[in-house]
């Protein structure tokens, strides 16, 4: 009791920034997409979230996000500055991400709003989650600028936003269908459908189906030389055990009845069968592994806001995910293990406007997850944040916000437990000097806290179970410039610099423990990372038909180990963090047509702790290309998009031993009624 009388006195002596959510009018089919080239109304969108949030999130939607040739959400987010992609090769493997070099299990990701869990490995799968439902991807660091929002959202280091499409119906229409299809190389097949459905004003009903199968089949190249020079192995090959073959229907109801009020209704279903494509050691090829999963979700969302003064938003979820891992390689112990989680989570926020200028906001939430197969263990966790926000003369933003994690857990019997409660601040503040001068400075200071995972503390000959939980410790310090105009050549520019400092305590780290196959879990120690985050995006028009968007990302990080003093790798990089890295994208539009370019690169990196030659990893870098058009007959409207990816053919690496496709195609057709 004395810590929530705490927790209540912080929410009204904070001081903070009020947040207000804002509905953006995306373009809803290919149509008003194509044509709206010269429309500018939909350019003002960047300068109104300017001014409402402290920090403004790395954002893709609309148009730009349908053009970046991408097949998930995994391959979009590349273009985000800052984050680093796992990607153990080809449609069907695994794809992860983590922001500024904390960890994979320190990101949320969040589907509508509710986060995506996954309590036995703390990681979850981007590649299971396609672009043809997602209207825009959100990238927050340290948590996003809105204190009316779940407890759990308060406690991720860094957040990804995934927001599907809402329905939207031409005049006088209650019903749009789309359909598509794309093929391409390694006999990639993806059918899509979406049916959106208006039974009246208020309510709506939606489904989207989809189909991906491949082979998986490329070519590689495989080149190794020893620390002296020596070349050791140069082979072409074709890598194996790649094929995926994929099914997600997902179906949602939503009734917005009034301006401020609506409920909704999501369901999820994800089922599919993979190979394991595994890594390439010694010119000898790894292929016995197989994966089957099935995950599934069901979530509501209830929002409101009563007496003008008071909001409430209730948010339940409940989840089934079944895996099978197989192991059949001649080499290795056979392994057929069966992983069954189950997940339950309810959250209760609710926001007070004390003043037009003052906010505070309190949410609690709870959820319960479980892990069967071999073992059988389970948590209850629970959050309590309170958070307040002020807007002081329209120049100055500030927004504070404490939360207090608390995880009880059964399972195996220790004499030792690690701390099972943890109470983490955040510090986030704006200045802009001029109402007239699209200029902002943004800082902020937070601290996230991870639990291990049921895999980190008990999966048998790699489990720990006396790990400590990570406390990682941010500070940003940024600034902001923005144009927006209507009318001219020159539409719009914004650029952003973002410098930051983290400190990770306790970092939990895998290493290989004898045989390859057994590993093992411990706690790092110490990490400092320093980096600079620099982005820049420039509109221009051309008369009513032409216009040209192009946007740029660089990242500059240092993750260093500093542990102990006495290691051999004190001081060096941690493995595979890259010092440079970028994107590029260049569009240009012409009344229904446009030509697409897409640039990524990853400098050097080490592939394990000490940055010695022979754990040296060469820089990567791809070129994409794509062209479309979009063609009007009565009420339907077609598309047609080419693609060709790594346009030089590369041959590269993004985990060591796991080849990247060289030159690949795609091909896609839309039918939109």
């Amino acid at each position: 009791m004395k810590f929530v009388h705490t927790l209540f006195i912080a929410a009204f002596l904070l001081p903070s920034v009020p947040s207000v959510a804002q509905e953006t009018a995306l373009p809803d089919s290919i149509e008003e997409m194509m044509d709206s080239i010269y429309r500018l109304d939909d350019v003002t969108v960047t300068s109104s979230r300017l001014n409402k949030e402290i920090i403004p999130p790395q954002r893709l939607e609309g148009k730009e996000l349908e053009r970046l040739n991408s097949l998930s959400v995994a391959d979009a987010i590349r273009f985000f500055s800052g984050v680093q992609i796992k990607d153990y090769g080809g449609v069907g493997g695994i794809k992860t991400v983590n922001i500024r070099s904390m960890g994979s299990e320190q990101m949320g990701v969040y589907y509508n709003g509710i986060q995506l869990g996954n309590a036995q490995n703390g990681q979850v799968d981007l590649g299971k989650f396609s672009l043809e439902s997602i209207d825009e991807i959100a990238l927050y660091n340290g948590q996003k600028s809105d204190i009316f929002q779940s407890a759990r959202e308060f406690g991720s280091a860094g957040s990804i936003y995934l927001n599907s499409r809402r329905p939207k119906f031409g005049k006088g229409k209650n019903m749009h269908l789309r359909a598509a299809m794309k093929a391409g190389s390694f006999y990639l097949i993806n059918p899509s459908v979406l049916m959106e459905y208006k039974v009246n004003d208020e309510l709506s009903l939606s489904m989207n189906a989809e189909m991906v199968s491949s082979d998986g089949r490329y070519k590689f190249r495989y080149r190794r030389v020893t620390p002296s020079g020596e070349l050791a192995y140069d082979t072409t090959a074709i890598r194996e055990n790649g094929d995926v073959n994929a099914v997600r229907v997902e179906t949602g109801l939503q009734h917005y009845y009034s301006n401020t009020g609506f409920w909704k209704l999501h369901a999820y279903y994800y089922n599919s069968e993979r190979g394991v494509p595994g890594a390439i050691v010694n010119n000898v090829w790894r292929r016995g592994e197989r994966l089957w999963d099935r995950n599934m979700f069901v979530q509501a969302s209830f929002q409101d806001e009563f007496f003008r003064n008071w909001s409430l938003r209730v948010n339940a979820k409940y989840a089934y995910d079944y895996t099978r891992y197989v192991n059949n390689d001649d080499k290795l112990i056979h392994v057929d293990n069966i992983y069954k989680q189950r997940e339950a989570y309810l959250s209760v926020a609710s926001k007070y406007s004390i003043f037009s200028w003052w906010d505070v906001s309190l949410a609690y939430d709870f959820q319960w997850n479980g892990l069967e197969e071999y073992m059988d263990v389970s948590r209850t966790s629970h959050w309590l944040a309170a958070a307040t926000a002020m807007n002081l003369y329209d120049h100055v933003k500030l927004q504070a916000s404490v939360l207090g994690t608390f995880i009880n857990e059964e399972a195996r019997e220790r004499d030792d437990v690690p701390d099972k409660y943890k109470v983490t601040p955040g510090f986030f503040a704006s200045y802009r000097p001029w109402k007239e001068i699209g200029l902002t400075f943004n800082a902020f200071y937070k601290q996230a806290y991870r639990y291990p995972t049921f895999n980190d503390l008990y999966y048998t000959d790699m489990g720990n179970a006396y790990l400590r939980p990570e406390l990682a410790v941010q500070h940003d310090v940024g600034a902001e410039y923005g144009i927006d105009r209507a009318a001219g050549v020159f539409r719009s520019f914004n650029i952003k610099a973002d410098c930051y400092y983290n400190r990770v305590k306790d970092k939990i780290i895998a290493y290989p423990k004898g045989q390859q196959f057994r590993w093992t879990m411990l706690n790092l120690g110490l990490v400092k990372i320093n980096g600079v985050d620099v982005s820049a995006q420039l509109s221009l028009a051309f008369g009513r038909d032409w216009m040209l968007t192009g946007k740029v990302q660089y990242t500059y990080q240092t993750a260093i180990d500093v542990t102990d003093p006495s290691d051999t790798y004190y001081g060096d990089q941690i493995p595979y963090i890259p010092w440079h890295s970028g994107s590029a994208i260049a569009m240009l539009s012409w009344r229904n047509y446009a030509l697409n370019y897409s640039f990524i690169y990853v400098g050097e990196r080490y592939n394990q702790q000490e940055n010695i030659l022979y754990n040296y990893t060469q820089p990567w870098y791809t070129h994409d290309l794509s062209v479309s058009g979009a063609w009007r007959l009565k009420e339907v409207t077609l598309k047609a998009t080419a693609e060709i990816n790594n346009l030089l053919s590369q041959d590269y690496d993004v985990i060591l031993n796991y080849p990247m496709p060289k030159r690949n195609y795609r091909f896609s057709l839309v039918v939109e009624y």
